[in-house]
């Protein structure tokens, strides 16, 4: 479903460039700004990135188990709240949607971890050529 040109440009105009690509299996700590009356701080939310949504209103969903208690939070990938986003970690997956993993607990629930280039060495070795 295509969009009207002036909301897509809008919508080009209120997309951020500054955050990493995040992709199903990465373990990403988030940084959340919380406003709590008059003051704001800023939270860590870590976890699986379990589900990528590709459309305009990009999100992907973080995953984490606290207390023994599974967690799940959808993080719109444009929005202001998100102060940062770092990959902790990046895991081998084979599929894009890893709900699988709701089910599972424990040591069932680890991933295979895998060596991915981070984007300032993979443009140093695109230049070397």
């Amino acid at each position: 479903m295509s969009q009207h040109p002036i909301l897509e440009r809008l919508a080009a105009k209120l997309q951020r460039k500054d955050l990493p690509n995040v992709k199903p299996g990465d373990t990403v700590r988030v940084q959340v700004r919380i406003k709590e009356g008059d003051k704001e701080r800023i939270q860590a939310f870590e976890g699986n990135v379990i589900a990528r949504r590709n459309s305009p209103r990009r999100s992907f969903t973080v995953r984490k188990v606290s207390f023994r208690q599974g967690v799940e939070r959808i993080f719109p990938l444009n929005s202001k709240v998100i102060d940062k986003v770092e990959i902790v970690r990046s895991n081998q997956v084979r599929r894009a949607k890893l709900f699988y993993l709701r089910g599972l607990k424990g040591k069932a629930a680890r991933l295979r971890e895998v060596e991915r280039a981070k984007p300032a060495e993979r443009a140093a070795t695109a230049e070397q050529s």
